[in-house]
């Protein structure tokens, strides 16, 4: 997106010269010498399956300024894991696996269990924070680089980008979410264009304006999943473990940083990744199953730092939010008929009424409990509880790869 404007409290960095990849690269090889970076991939087993993956891995391998590669695997068997380890073999550059469902982490995720330390259900969430706690037992890299395994799109200068407002000191930043435009021959990001901002918008109506609220709304894609931060917010960020990662991950950062140390950079004019159903008809999954963990994200944090909600707030909050949204709608058409995009208002309104239906889901499921399951504890308290964790850890990823290794030499 060509253009310099500056919203909001969150400095917004860029895109005006695309063919800097290069540039940006050499000095990232230098200022990693005194900010080793490592790179934290989440996936499924069939991401690793899925053609996005090679071009991501052979684009990574070209890359000389990373320290370490993390590749944090959820829900892969064993079988899965071996094929997973030959998968990532192929590629010309050493990267750590991180089996989630392994014996060995199931051992310390029961340890951790019987300290009283709850860190939820295996997903995205979860894994990600495991990979963390290796990135900080290994002590080896002081800034952690975030980005899924299904970008269609993917190039280096997208990493580059992402690294470098951290990376790089003179720039003081502790904390960069990316933002980019997702669209092919249609927009997409339905869940933030069509729910996360107007709701946003919605409670800023209702409420007030809060500076957490214009904080969030400063975002130009709050929902984007890749981020870049220095490692020590690991320590002291607890995340979510369902849909409501993203915008978890922003609450703590609220907390944990001053606005001035947090910035947004453009990654890239285009973006695509896999898209997930809406699933109208059912709560419990998809795009629907989505909204209504993000809704419930921002109202439990908004209760947690003293938002007071009035009397009766649910059903404005909801016939607020379905307002704002069919003006999205609109504007949306408008910003596709300008741009020669197909644009399909029928199906765009009903996720508008889905999304309306999951946000009243929300508000009960808020109502009933404004604490909602705690978040994931941050590793301060895993330390703290249980003081050689960290040594368990690295032991267990270890006996993880030279179990594998083992098995492989065998058959051969």
């Amino acid at each position: 997106m060509a253009d310099f404007f500056q919203n909001g409290e969150i400095s917004n960095l860029h895109r005006l010269n695309p063919n800097d990849a290069d540039k940006l690269e050499k000095r990232l090889e230098h200022f990693s010498r005194q900010n080793p970076v490592a790179l934290v991939l989440p996936a499924l087993f069939h991401d690793l399956t899925a053609a996005p993956i090679r071009t991501i891995l052979t684009e990574i391998s070209r890359v000389r300024y990373l320290n370490e590669v993390i590749v944090t695997l959820g829900k892969t068997d064993a079988g899965q894991f071996a094929e997973a380890k030959q998968i990532l073999r192929s590629f010309d550059m050493p990267i750590a696996i991180v089996w989630n469902n392994s014996e060995p982490l199931r051992e310390l995720y029961q340890i951790l269990k019987d300290h009283g330390v709850s860190v939820g259900d295996d997903g995205k969430g979860r894994s990600t924070w495991m990979a963390y706690g290796y990135v900080l037992a290994r002590e080896s890299s002081r800034v952690i680089v975030l980005h899924d395994c299904d970008i269609v799109t993917y190039s280096r200068e997208l990493l580059a980008r992402l690294c470098y407002p951290v990376v790089n000191p003179n720039l003081g930043y502790e904390f960069c979410k990316g933002y980019y435009a997702r669209f092919t021959d249609r927009l997409h990001g339905r869940v933030t264009r069509l729910f996360a901002t107007p709701l946003i918008r919605a409670l800023k109506k209702i409420i007030g304006s809060t500076d957490f609220l214009e904080y969030l709304d400063s975002f130009r894609y709050i929902l984007a999943g890749e981020f870049s931060m220095q490692s020590d917010l690991a320590r002291i960020n607890r995340i979510p473990g369902d849909w409501g990662l993203e915008v978890g991950v922003l609450a703590e950062i609220y907390r944990n940083c001053s606005r001035r140390r947090i910035c947004q950079v453009e990654i890239a004019d285009q973006y695509e990744h896999k898209h997930q159903p809406l699933s109208e008809c059912d709560p419990s999954t998809g795009l629907n199953k989505m909204s209504i963990d993000i809704a419930k994200t921002i109202l439990r944090t908004m209760a947690s730092m003293g938002t007071l909600f009035p009397a009766g707030w649910t059903k404005t909050l909801k016939a607020t939010y379905l307002r704002t949204a069919q003006d999205a709608v609109a504007k949306y058409c408008d910003d596709s008929e300008i741009n020669g995009l197909f644009f399909d208002r029928h199906r765009e309104t009903i996720a508008v009424e889905t999304f309306a239906r999951a946000l009243e889901l929300a508000c009960e499921e808020f109502e009933r409990d404004a604490v909602g399951k705690p978040r994931i504890p941050n590793w301060n308290r895993v330390t703290s509880a249980i003081p050689n964790f960290f040594d368990r850890l690295l032991e267990a990823v270890e006996v993880d790869s030279r179990s594998e290794e083992r098995r492989v030499g065998k058959e051969c």
